[in-house]
């Protein structure tokens, strides 16, 4: 459904998507995951004709989105980062505004139920909480029944609650046949919702696969964790049982990778005790997507 060959965009000196390449595939969640200044947004832009790109091919639903942009608007629909709407319109004169510039949409009654916009349909869009007027973006997205629909980072700003129920709505245009194009910076919001994910990280994409895949992948399956602020065990840790690799990270947190994590605790046990350093606030977990951006990244997402 989507096509994208080695598409770049630079800024003076700055290459800030750094010839990425990669394809969607009808009906499912691509999700794009990355930092703040990745470069997904920029990606998106281009993927959607609102800016042009310096370098590469786009092919979207088969029109070419750098030649046919008008084409291309029929085809896809858009629910920027930042949504303006009229604070003075309601939602249905909201959806009525949009619905009229295209020849043929889908109806107010449709969407305001598909949305769970039916109570608020009178009221106007400012007094909408932040998870009703991401509904209603969202709404106004695909009044015209798109094939594509893009999706920039649609819970920012949410509360849980909010963000679980857009969730479901996001899962429902799935199930109604459309491909989705997400962009996130939330680990749980990527594996929940994603059939594909790509990390993408100073404009470039550094692994692309299903979630459950690209956890398989890293060398090690489980992760113990412990503040230690002395670095001087740091090497020993290498040595226990299973340890793959050591990591440092922030706030004084030790990180051992392991395959045998029942082996590295009752090795890591006797050493602290040898030691005398101590284990307080130790936890276990198996591996990640998080780990898998910190695999390829060096950092956490969240940083």
């Amino acid at each position: 459904m989507i096509q994208v060959q080695n598409l770049t965009k630079r800024y003076g000196n700055q290459t800030v998507v750094d010839h990425i390449s990669f394809e969607v595939r009808e009906g499912e969640i691509f999700g794009m995951l990355g930092p703040n200044g990745a470069g997904k947004t920029t990606t998106m832009e281009m993927m959607e004709g609102l800016r042009d790109s310096d370098e590469g091919k786009i092919k979207i639903a088969g029109v070419d989105a750098k030649k046919q942009k008008k084409k291309l608007k029929q085809q896809i629909g858009m629910q920027l980062q930042s949504t303006s709407l009229f604070d003075y319109l309601t939602v249905r004169e909201s959806i009525e505004l949009y619905a009229s510039f295209y020849p043929h949409s889908q109806t107010v009654e449709e969407l305001l139920v598909a949305f769970d916009l039916v109570e608020k349909e009178k009221t106007w869009v400012k007094h909408l909480s932040g998870g009703q007027r991401q509904r209603l973006a969202i709404a106004i997205a695909v009044v015209h029944d798109p094939k594509v629909i893009f999706l920039d980072e649609p819970t920012t700003g949410l509360d849980p609650a909010a963000r679980r129920s857009l969730w479901d709505i996001v899962l429902k245009l799935r199930e109604e046949g459309r491909t989705i194009f997400l962009s996130t910076h939330y680990m749980e919001e990527a594996e929940i919702l994603c059939d594909r994910i790509a990390i993408m990280d100073h404009g470039k994409i550094l692994a692309l696969d299903t979630p459950r895949e690209l956890i398989r992948q890293l060398a090690t399956t489980s992760r113990v964790e412990f503040p230690l602020i002395d670095r001087a065990y740091d090497e020993k840790f290498s040595t226990l049982a299973g340890v793959k690799k050591v990591v440092r990270l922030e706030k004084n947190l030790i990180q051992l990778h392991t395959d045998q994590l029942a082996e590295t605790l009752q090795d890591l046990i006797p050493l602290a005790n040898s030691y005398q350093f101590p284990l307080d606030g130790i936890s276990t977990r198996t591996a990640t997507l998080e780990d898998v951006f910190l695999e390829h990244t060096g950092k956490r997402l969240s940083q």
